[in-house]
Parts: structure tokens; C-alpha cells; sequence
């Protein structure tokens, strides 16, 4: 079997928002909101057409949902966005959109107790915050100096960072777990595993996701959507590669000028022409290879998780080795 990918917007829509994925979608947002508790009651899912004209905007993915909790009956709307790629303002975008659905409840007149609260789920297949450490993080409303909840948690949003899943298939043990290894590794496996395919709504994702259950319109549309990420991030990785290109031709000027003038003060500090003359060259050396290299390793922080290690390495001139070395300190 070829299954779809997950994480490419047409297929993000196929799977958990169509007609038939009430029960997936349920079993899902139980996993990534609630823990895996089966909180959510009721479903609804609002349709969303893909646009037939590839953008951009086609690779930022609203499901829409209204839910409803099993012990307090109480209704919350649910955006639900798959993010492929890091663009400029989206994190504005996924704040604005929740704020929307808030706002909108209301028509002129109506009592403001009659609002229903908002949960943005917003799942990127890129690390958004890297001084957390875990794959899901979720904020609130809080006083700015002493951190005391906003006596209302009527907008909450909440982030599924799927690169910082490392879990393998024998690892799996939680139903959290398993959607997450389902949104990055099925595009990549020939049948259900057993130990996913234990829970009903993750089979049916399975089913739905086989390529050989879609028309050919829709592997049209999916094979558009894979050429248009690809393209996308060739894109984004020559601009970053560019802009990275032009801070080391910098750093080496920088490093340049810092020999210099480390070379004339040792030079000084000797107080003979010979030292002057020695101490300029060793000085220059010295500070390009210093100021280079810290350029590299500032450079090479910002590029992580954005691009191969491959291209870092030959962007920057750093070895494997300190690559490595660099990730491991900045875990």
C-alpha cells in the first residue's frame, strides 16, 4: 500500500475533514487537546473547500469544528490548521483567526455570556519554539509579572510541533503517540502497523489515506500540492542560503578588521617593529579565523531546523562534527 501524506493540505483535509472523519476527527482532537481523554462528546465539522487555484494559502489548512464536552455540555469551536512551511506574520494569522471566531459569535445586542470558547490547534511540520522541549505546547491568558490565569480560558491555542517527535513505531504506547507517528511517518510505510492499527479511528485514517482508494482527480490534487511545497521550500532554502552567504562574506570582513586590530595592539604592547609587523599578521590570522568562526556558529543556530546539515556545513564551513556538537548544547 502508498499512503498519502498527512501533513500536505489536501490530504490533511481528506482525512480529518471530510464527510465520513467524525470519528477520526473526534479521536484525534481527544489526543492533541485533551491528553487522550475522551472528553469530546459531539462533533461538527464545518466544510472547507481546497482552492482549485494552488497559493499559498492553500498550504495554511482550516478545519473548522464545533465540539461539545461530555460532562459539561459546553460547546467550543476548534480551528484546526496544518502549517507546512515557516512564512512571514502566520503566527500573527493563527491569533487573528482565533480572535475572529471569538468576535463573531455575536450579533448586535446579544448578551456577551453566550460566547462559546476557541481553541486554535495549529500542527507545523516545523519547530516553532525552541526553548521548549516538549511536542505540544498550549497558552493561555496570563498577568504579565505574576502569571495568574485571566479568570476566563475562552481563547486558548495550542501547538503540535511534529519534528520534535522522535518516538519509533516499538515506542509507541500512548494514543498521542500514535496520531503523531501517523502525521509523520505514514507517507512513509507499506501497511497499518499492529500496534496502531488497535484503535479503530487511526485504521479508518489509514484506510482513507491509501492511495489506491483515491480518484484520479484527487491524486491530481495531492501530487499538486506535494509539487508546490517542494518548489516552496527550494525557495525559502535558497533565499535563507543567499542571506546566509552574505553574513559569512561579513563575518570573514568582520574577522579582517578585528585581526588588524588586534595585530597593531600587539604589536604596541611588544614596542618593537618586528613585534608591530609580527603581530599584525599572527593578529590578522587569528581574528579572521576567531571572527569567522563565531559568524559560522551564529549562523549555523539560526539555520537549524530550517535547513539540511549537509547545507549548513557547506554554507558555513563548520565539520559534522561541531554541528553536532552545537545541536547537543542548544538541547
Amino acid at each position: 500500500m502508498i499512503f498519502i501524506n498527512p501533513k500536505i493540505d489536501f490530504a490533511f483535509k481528506k482525512i480529518f475533514g471530510s464527510e465520513d472523519s467524525k470519528d477520526i476527527l473526534i479521536s484525534f482532537l481527544n489526543a492533541l487537546i485533551y491528553a487522550g481523554q475522551p472528553v469530546i462528546q459531539d462533533l461538527e465539522i464545518h466544510p472547507y473547500l481546497a482552492p482549485r487555484i494552488r497559493g499559498l494559502k492553500s498550504t495554511y489548512l482550516d478545519i473548522k469544528a464545533k465540539i461539545v464536552e461530555v460532562d459539561t455540555a459546553e460547546e467550543r469551536t476548534v480551528i484546526i490548521k496544518m502549517q507546512v512551511l515557516n512564512i512571514e506574520g502566520f503566527e500573527k494569522r493563527i491569533l487573528y483567526n482565533a480572535a475572529k471566531s471569538y468576535s463573531i459569535q455575536l450579533g448586535s445586542g446579544y448578551d456577551y455570556s453566550l460566547l462559546n470558547p476557541v481553541i486554535g490547534l495549529t500542527i507545523t511540520d516545523f519547530v516553532m519554539f525552541k526553548e521548549l522541549d516538549n511536542v505540544i505546547s498550549k497558552f493561555i491568558l496570563k498577568e504579565k509579572d505574576f502569571l495568574i490565569d485571566y479568570p476566563v480560558y475562552d481563547i486558548e491555542l495550542i501547538f503540535v510541533e511534529l519534528p520534535k517527535f522522535k518516538k519509533e513505531l516499538s515506542e509507541l504506547t500512548t494514543i498521542i503517540d500514535k496520531w503523531l507517528y501517523f502525521m509523520n511517518k505514514a507517507r512513509y510505510l507499506n501497511d497499518v502497523p499492529e500496534v496502531m492499527g488497535d484503535i479503530p479511528e487511526i485504521k479508518k485514517a489509514f484506510h482513507i489515506a491509501n492511495q489506491a482508494n483515491l480518484t484520479p482527480e484527487e491524486l491530481d490534487d495531492q501530487e499538486k500540492n506535494e509539487f508546490f511545497i517542494h518548489d516552496q521550500r527550494n525557495f525559502l532554502n535558497k533565499a535563507v542560503t543567499k542571506a546566509v552567504k552574505q553574513a559569512v562574506k561579513e563575518a570573514m570582513q568582520e574577522g579582517r578588521n578585528l585581526g588588524i586590530q588586534q595585530g597593531i595592539e600587539q604589536g604596541i604592547e611588544q614596542g618593537i617593529e618586528q613585534g608591530i609587523e609580527q603581530g599584525i599578521e599572527q593578529g590578522i590570522e587569528q581574528g579572521i579565523e576567531q571572527g569567522a568562526q563565531q559568524k559560522a556558529i551564529e549562523i549555523a543556530k539560526k539555520m537549524l531546523n530550517l535547513v539540511e546539515d549537509r547545507t549548513i556545513c557547506e554554507i558555513t564551513g563548520l565539520s559534522i562534527d561541531e554541528l553536532d556538537r552545537l545541536k547537543t548544547s542548544q538541547e
